[in-house]
């Protein structure tokens, strides 16, 4: 397996990190079909900030491309690449469709093809298989083959890292899952867990998040009933801590790239075979209905200050979907921002982690680059970065005019010290 040359298709959050660690130890080409983002990395810059430059440098033995022909004599080849969903939140697999059909082009007698990207049980074997059989013209199983290794990384946790991270595999063979599980064993410190099946460590990997969407959605119920009976749910939460065996989750706005998508896969599965999932797709409508929630709050505390909600200027800290991290994909933020807009309030958004170009691109929100000191008529915290957290309450304050509401979604500040939260 050490001789073997690897080649790592999509060099975002998941597969820039998989490449280095690799790289290490390895022959590795990184491939990615963004140029521009194939050219910060020959210069040592990760715009998505999960490596460093200094990690690139150790990375002795990887090099990357946007060219394909570069990587058409690697025999394994670990496909990275996103798994959105559509406007309809619909299963959209068309990065994994088009890398299949790319790798089809340059696949050879027995290569095999590694999948990371989160999917439903079955879409390796009666998607991306019969892509690669196509193009190719060889025979799944005789003359390639396939593995599935689920990715499990956490944008922006410098604690939880790639290989601090048990890594789930699968084979499309009982010999080939033993070689993706060893593949996978010489950079994962944490260890691996060979699963029986492609399907089985599809189906792993699709529960984790919809299991944790689930039981936020549960707390987001739960506080919508405690914000009616008028207690305060972090305080609740705190009480019901004390037992030992109380999850810790909290209320907030569900985006990201894992969580708010991956359970709209498995449910996309499930009615493909004839299953209605009612619990799944209830957890997921109330989740995506806590931006509307937040900014109904929000506006019902400016109407009892006496503050028009028209033409009001709303300041909305943070942008990302998760603290200290950069990642735009799927913010729930966004949600926020529509509905003040909705409101014909004029809403501004600061978030330093944000690139600015990309909030542009991907949403047409032009990052404001610090706040202006009393201008706004209601300021919210939707994201928990350490600039934040860094600011006292006088300062968040001090963006407001004399008469506004500071509503805090995260838990950023003491219950006293905000005019309202979740």
């Amino acid at each position: 397996m050490n001789n073997k040359k690897i080649a790592i298709v999509g060099l975002g959050y998941v597969g820039l990190p998989l490449a280095v660690e690799f790289g290490k130890i390895r022959p590795v080409v990184g491939f990615d079909i963004n140029e521009s983002r194939v050219r910060d990395l020959v210069n040592g810059f990760d715009s998505t900030l999960e490596t460093t430059s200094q990690e690139l440098k150790d990375a002795i033995f990887l090099n990357f491309t946007s060219d394909l022909e570069r990587i058409r004599e690697s025999q394994i080849f670990i496909v990275t690449v996103p798994t959105p969903i559509d406007r309809h939140k619909k299963p959209d697999l068309t990065p994994l469709q088009n890398s299949s059909k790319a790798l089809g082009n340059i696949l050879k007698k027995g290569d095999i093809v590694i999948y990371e990207s989160t999917v439903y049980p079955g879409a390796t074997e009666e998607v991306c298989v019969p892509i690669l059989e196509k193009q190719s013209g060889l025979t799944f199983n005789k003359d390639f083959y396939c593995g599935y290794s689920p990715e499990r990384i956490n944008p922006g946790d410098k604690e939880h890292r790639v290989t601090s991270i048990k890594k789930v595999t699968s084979g499309s063979n009982t010999k080939i899952a033993c070689e993706v599980d060893d593949l996978y064993k010489e950079i994962i410190t944490a260890g691996t867990h060979k699963a029986s099946s492609i399907k089985v460590a599809e189906a792993a990997k699709v529960i984790e998040n919809t299991q944790r969407d689930l039981n936020i959605a549960l707390i987001n119920e739960l506080t919508l009933i405690f914000n009616k009976l008028h207690i305060d749910t972090e305080s609740v939460l705190e009480a019901a801590g004390t037992k030992w065996n109380f999850l810790p989750f909290r209320p907030g706005l569900v985006g990201g790239h894992c969580i708010g998508v991956d359970p709209y896969y498995l449910t996309h599965k499930a009615l493909e075979v004839g299953y209605n999932p009612e619990i799944i797709l209830a957890g997921r409508r109330l989740n995506d209905s806590m931006g509307s929630y937040v900014a109904e709050q929000v506006s019902k505390l400016m109407t009892r200050k006496r503050i028009n909600v028209v033409d009001a200027n709303i300041l909305i800290m943070g942008l990302a979907f998760k603290e200290n991290c950069p990642d735009l994909r799927n913010t729930r933020v966004i949600d926020l921002v529509k509905e003040f807009k909705g409101f014909n309030c004029h809403v501004e958004v600061y978030d330093p982690w944000v690139d600015k170009d990309e909030s542009n691109k991907e949403y047409g929100i032009n990052l404001i680059k610090y706040p202006v000191n009393g201008k706004y008529d209601a300021i919210i915290l939707a994201v928990a970065h350490d600039e934040f957290k860094a600011l006292s309450v006088k300062q968040i304050r001090a963006f407001g005019k004399k008469n506004h509401i500071l509503y805090d979604i995260k838990y950023l500040l003491d219950q006293q010290d905000s005019d309202g939260r979740l």
